[in-house]
């Protein structure tokens, strides 16, 4: 069985007791502990960590076309271990899903998970004029151990509609993750070009995912924006 908890926010610490397998970034080990010979062993995912070669090449291949593409490595436990893991000093959030409930996250924010998530990747829009928001990795619990660590750029920030039932709207490029009480709860994918947009004069914030107060959703943001996207303008 496999545990998460963070070391100084920054650091994945992974204890395994027995047999288990983890999926976890590729490259991101930095140290690991364990009595007698190592008993953990590292494996590149060619393809993908579904559980049969069709499922996996075809999961290989949506990657690659929607941009959701990540590289995996599978870490083999043979024994008692604890394994640490980290990403460039970024922060770590954990989180254990329940049985059935489904996270959609960016898969360059993917630091690990265990066997009992089931990996997927799902088209939630079209037409938005940047290279993020077409698609999302998802990961649903599929058992009694589903821990997922997701990589931060600083102190992430949780907005929730749960119990006021506001309307949360952010930038597709800040959003690490978002959680739904049911299914998939996926966004309104909103824009907001005119005339303006194309000669120079947008205002940088053109679109934006959104839920509205129907959609109980709890939404992980970092205050920072990546890098990327199509950028619509006359000068």
């Amino acid at each position: 069985m496999l545990t998460f908890e963070t070391v100084n926010e920054l650091t994945l610490k992974v204890t395994c007791t027995g047999n288990d397998v983890l999926i976890a970034k590729a490259g991101a080990f930095i140290a690991g502990d364990n009595a007698g010979s190592k008993n953990y062993r590292f494996e590149k995912l060619l393809l993908g960590p579904q559980g049969n070669f069709a499922q996996a090449a075809l999961g290989s291949l949506v990657r690659r076309v929607t941009g959701e593409n990540i590289p995996l490595m599978k870490v083999t436990f043979s024994g008692n271990s604890v394994t640490y893991y980290a990403n460039y000093g970024q922060h770590v959030v954990i989180y254990k899903l329940a049985s059935g409930e489904v996270v959609s996250v960016e898969s360059e924010n993917i630091l690990a998970f265990t066997q009992d998530c089931k990996y997927d990747v799902r088209f939630i829009g079209c037409g938005v004029l940047s290279q993020k928001g077409l698609a999302t990795t998802t990961l649903t619990g599929v058992g009694p151990n589903a821990y997922v660590a997701v990589l931060c750029d600083g102190n992430p920030i949780v907005l929730s509609n749960l119990q006021n039932h506001n309307t949360i709207s952010v930038d597709p490029d800040a959003v690490i993750c978002w959680m739904g009480q049911s299914g998939y709860c996926d966004p309104q994918i909103t824009t907001d070009l005119s005339w303006k947009t194309f000669i120079g004069q947008a205002s940088g914030e053109s679109y934006a995912f959104e839920w509205n107060g129907s959609q109980p959703v709890s939404v992980i943001i970092q205050p920072s924006e990546r890098r990327g996207g199509i950028r619509v303008g006359i000068d």
